[in-house]
């Protein structure tokens, strides 16, 4: 095995597996893939749009596969994996757990369990059954990839997110635990924190009330192209880089938290009391 570390370019020729490549920084990260000279298997749980996201990708030149998955399920992220080495004739080299959805809108004690299960399940178990299946295979080989798509929201306390939060949040611990498994290994774990990205996942998820509007508003005039959110995120993975802050705001409010964090949890509920004052 090679050292943890390693500057080889994972993503270059990869033979890459995506969830919730239908859409978004899914479908972006199989088109910069195919641009760097990879196979991906672009699983989603529309069939159509993987199906879209795949002939997007054979129009560059690529080789896609789309399959349908529904990340929430154990049972169909095994069978993504036995669908990848079928198609690729060997194991993957780089996953990317994308998929996830979007809520809030809601105090705690007003959420409701069968919410908190939705956003969980898709959110962290998606990642974890990812992770899970996954690592394994990856352990053994010289060198291979693994990014888990969080959220700024990870460590930003947001009121009315706290579902969405925790779920963001154990996305990243469950990232940095992995990492520091992967140790001597040559896998290269990522974890991705943006703030907003111009994608689906408001118009798509379940928020409600002002902060569907706020969410709607700063990803058509803040929103960064996820293109972007890609390619740094391919970046950092093949030069062994663990966090992926890729906006100034995300990069900002992470150092913020950890210099201060009390302090910004309190002007988290400041901020949402002048905004919306009760």
């Amino acid at each position: 095995m090679i050292a943890w570390g390693s500057t080889a370019k994972i993503s270059h020729s990869a033979c890459a597996v995506i969830t919730g490549a239908g859409s978004g920084i899914g479908r972006s990260f199989a088109l910069e893939l195919a641009r760097r000279n990879s196979m991906v298997v672009c699983s989603d749980k529309s069939a159509d749009r993987a199906e879209e996201t795949a002939e997007l990708v054979k129009a560059l030149g690529g080789n896609a596969f789309p399959t349908v998955c529904d990340v929430s399920q154990r049972e169909d992220v095994e069978k993504l994996a036995v669908t990848a080495e079928q198609k690729f004739g060997a194991s993957p080299t780089l996953v990317v757990n994308n998929a996830g959805v979007g809520a809030g809108g809601h105090q705690i004690g007003e959420i409701g369990f069968d919410e908190w299960y939705w956003v969980l399940g898709i959110n962290l178990l998606g990642v974890v059954h990812g992770c899970e299946v996954f690592a394994p295979r990856l352990r053994p080989q010289k060198r291979a990839g693994i990014i888990n798509i969080a959220s700024a929201a990870a460590y930003s306390a947001a009121p009315l997110m706290a579902a969405y939060s925790a779920s963001k949040a154990a996305v990243l611990s469950v990232s940095e635990t992995l990492r520091s498994e992967m140790i001597g290994t040559g896998v290269h774990v990522t974890v991705v924190c943006p703030t907003f990205v111009k994608t689906n996942v408001a118009r798509d998820g379940r928020i409600a009330g002002k902060p569907a509007d706020y969410a709607a508003n700063m990803i058509e005039q803040r929103g960064t192209d996820p293109e972007v959110i890609a390619r740094k995120a391919l970046d950092a993975n093949d030069a062994g880089r663990l966090y992926v802050m890729p906006q100034p705001d995300a990069w900002l409010g992470w150092r913020i938290k950890r210099m201060a964090p009390a302090l910004t949890t309190r002007a988290m509920g400041f901020a949402q009391n002048v905004m919306d004052p009760q």
